[in-house]
């Protein structure tokens, strides 16, 4: 399904609202809520680092139970200053934690968040949905041929640098507007290639200055001409602790506001820590959109 909207120029877009999971149909009538289960020992929120069977188990079962439509695994630290592990270290952490998840909560739609091509094949292989790159196919040449062979929906995502160097000193002429270039560029060469489900994410955090994620946040709206649906992730992140003097413990509710306004500008899945009031949220927003 589709909706039209009008841009500042006179301009119709037509934003994609669904999309294939293998038999399954996601749709984004209703934004949805993307849970984030961290199988890495470094992450930068330790609330979110899942290294037990059991607590890992619960957490699924929590967060499925709370509303959570897709549940987004990552083997591999990506925060700020993170080096990369191995592939073979990546594999041996993802694929158990994977083959628990389809064996317990066969329903559940798995999305696999990895930079790596090959990987990405290992994942689908072994029952992964989605495959949520956070270079945008930029620090694997084979990820957008591998996409398209897979025929799986991706995530497509922009970051400046790499996870150990993007918060150097992150610099744009024109942040919103070069972000955007680069989605649009990249989604068009997605589509040549035959991929046919596209989410892009314009990578809060990721090689962005403080000013930088709030003036993107600003303009979130602006994000409509990829004419694809729109994943943010802003849980508990940096530039919330900045501006509230707060650490990623204690920033739920920063998390929550900053939710609101993306939802109001148009996004359609939320990627978080806290499924609970990500889904609390949507509800509160649509109903506000609807006057009830």
């Amino acid at each position: 399904m589709i909706e039209s909207n009008l841009c500042d120029k006179g301009t119709f877009f037509y934003k994609k609202k669904s999309i294939r999971c293998g038999t399954r149909l996601l749709n984004f009538e209703t934004p949805v809520v993307m849970g984030i289960l961290n199988l890495s020992p470094d992450s930068f929120y330790a609330g979110s680092r899942y290294l037990n069977d059991d607590v890992f188990i619960s957490e699924v079962e929590k967060m499925l139970d709370c509303g959570a439509s897709i549940l987004d695994i990552g083997a591999m630290s990506t925060r700020p200053g993170s080096k990369a592990i191995s592939e073979k270290e990546e594999i041996s952490k993802l694929i158990p934690a994977l083959t628990i998840i389809k064996q317990k909560f066969p329903d559940a739609i798995i999305s696999v968040d990895t930079y790596r091509s090959s990987v990405s094949k290992i994942a689908v292989d072994n029952g992964a949905d989605i495959i949520n790159d956070i270079s945008g196919g930029t620090m694997d040449k084979k990820m957008f041929e591998t996409i398209a062979e897979l025929d799986v929906p991706y995530v497509l995502m922009h970051i400046q640098g790499t996870p150990e160097t993007m918060q150097i000193n992150p610099v744009y002429n024109d942040v919103v507007k070069e972000i955007l270039d680069f989605l649009v560029k990249r989604t068009k060469m997605l589509i040549q290639l035959g991929v046919k489900d596209i989410i892009v994410d314009p990578g809060f955090g990721f090689g962005k200055s403080l000013k930088d994620n709030y003036c993107l946040l600003h303009h979130l709206d602006r994000f409509i001409i990829t004419e694809t649906p729109l994943l943010v992730g802003l849980s508990r992140k940096s530039f919330i602790n900045k501006v509230l003097n707060t650490s990623p413990e204690q920033a739920l509710n920063g998390t929550t506001v900053l939710n609101t306004i993306a939802l109001l500008k148009g996004a359609d899945i939320l990627r978080v820590h806290d499924v609970k009031e990500a889904v609390e949220t949507i509800k509160l927003v649509n109903a506000y959109n609807l006057q009830i």
